[in-house]
């Protein structure tokens, strides 16, 4: 009868004990099926297919090999990578601790002593011990230590591609605001030159009498002084974007070379791919699922406790000590011995700290699940500030053509009919200034759009 309800007591144990060995799943249920707008038939911006824009290489979305240069450059000098891939070690180093604690532990203590009674002969004894000591992990309690260490170190490697992925989109980013500065320098010089022959010219005009007003004459100038208080301004920004591309390549601050500004070389539509590759890509979601992989395996340690720990241990060696003989030559001993630990009363302890770890693992589940979330919001932004790029930089490419033809046939009829005045003519002029740096600013939001649509994929991404 004893021996039945052994058995039946020992059943019972390993079977509530199944569920610390099990592994981590991904939780069903979890909001993909929807995570992006339909932009399919809204925006006519993302193909209906399978593809995913941020699977593509970088290489292949930033194709300017000066970028490229600068982009490679980073991914090898970049502080904040170099950070990373130490952080890794350290996680590797974890993983190597909690691996070991599987192994019995070893060590060598030799002891020896020297005697005297009432100032009697001298005795010695020595005894030469190898001690060993070995955790049986009965319940899964190393072995959830050891999966936790796993995900530590999946985690920092998965933090390093995030770090990748925003060095690529932040040079790529700077760059392109350099070309887009440049453009704006090129034209708003070119535009200051006008004017200066402008001002030139309605001074001549003054001069020669009743052509034009003095107060005409004011307004051309205050409007050349003040495209000429734009370019220190977008020298300065020029400058300071340099030093910002510098920083991230961990070098001094020193002039960048670049191409011309050119914002034809991204497609005109795109593909997000479908929601369930944002959990194989994006590395914040990854991380959200790998701390909710470390709570669980928490919550499965914090179950463990609950259940005995075994212990055998051993001591091996040679002694010359006999308890009140001293033998010599010394003799081999050796001892085993085993232990086992049942927690009984701990005062609440060990269910606090289970429930501590079940409501740690809710909370990671949530946060994954709101990653999701804010990763489809990302996408579908990105999409739909695409799509609105390329409508306002088509209706603007209009806008600079009729301001272009406007202001050659205000100049046509001022030179030849004198159905137009003067002013006409520089009004003209600045309003097709103001257009071509909008058009410029179009264009920049496109590609910065683009990026920011490739980042939100996942992009980026070591092969």
């Amino acid at each position: 009868m004893k021996r039945h309800l052994i058995y039946i007591i020992g059943g019972s144990v390993l079977l509530s004990s199944c569920n610390l060995y099990s592994n981590y799943k991904r939780p069903e249920g979890l909001p993909i099926d929807s995570l992006y707008r339909d932009t399919t038939s809204v925006y006519n911006v993302m193909l209906s297919d399978t593809s995913n824009f941020g699977n593509t290489p970088w290489q292949d979305v930033f194709t300017d090999s000066r970028l490229q240069s600068l982009i490679n450059k980073a991914l090898i000098q970049n502080t904040d990578l170099q950070v990373a891939d130490l952080t890794i070690r350290q996680a590797e180093a974890g993983l190597m601790t909690s691996r070991l604690a599987f192994l019995p532990s070893l060590s060598f203590s030799p002891q020896g002593t020297i005697s005297s009674f009432d100032a009697g002969k001298a005795t010695k004894t020595y005894t030469i011990p190898i001690q060993a000591s070995w955790q049986i992990d009965a319940f899964g309690s190393l072995r959830n230590a050891k999966k936790q260490s796993e995900v530590s170190l999946l985690q920092t490697q998965v933090s390093k591609q995030a770090v990748r992925t925003s060095i690529i989109a932040s040079i790529a980013n700077m760059y392109y605001t350099l070309q887009m500065l440049d453009e704006q320098l090129k034209v708003t010089k070119e535009t200051s030159e006008i004017w200066k022959k402008n001002v030139m010219a309605m001074e001549a005009m003054l001069e020669a009498g009743g052509i034009t007003t003095s107060a005409a004459v004011a307004q051309t100038k205050a409007n050349y002084y003040q495209i000429l208080t734009t370019i220190p301004s977008l020298e300065q920004n020029i400058t300071e974007t340099e030093n910002a591309i510098c920083s991230l390549l961990h070098e001094a601050p020193h002039p960048i070379a670049r191409s011309a500004f050119n914002a034809e070389k991204f497609p005109s539509s795109l593909s997000a791919g479908i929601p369930m590759q944002l959990l194989a890509n994006r590395p914040d979601i990854k991380i959200a699922e790998l701390k909710l992989a470390y709570a669980f395996y928490g919550t499965n340690q914090a179950r463990a406790a609950f259940y005995p720990q075994i212990t055998l241990g051993g001591t091996a060696g040679w002694t010359n000590s006999a308890g009140a003989a001293i033998i010599n030559p010394p003799k081999f001993i050796a001892s085993a011995v085993a232990s086992l630990v049942q927690p009984l009363f701990m005062k609440g302890q060990l269910r606090a700290n289970l429930k501590i770890s079940k409501a740690q693992q809710e909370a990671a589940q949530l946060q994954f699940e709101q990653s999701l979330i804010n990763a489809g919001n990302e996408v579908s932004n990105a999409l739909r500030s695409y799509q609105t790029a390329i409508e306002q930089e088509n209706s603007r490419k209009k806008q600079v053509e009729e301001l272009e033809k406007a202001v050659e046939r205000t100049n046509f009829l001022f030179t030849h009919g004198n159905t137009t005045t003067y002013l006409e003519t520089l009004t003209a002029q600045q309003s097709l200034l103001q257009a071509q740096l909008s058009l410029i600013s179009d264009k920049f939001d496109k590609m910065q759009a683009a990026i920011s649509l490739y980042q939100a994929l996942g992009g980026g991404r070591e092969n």
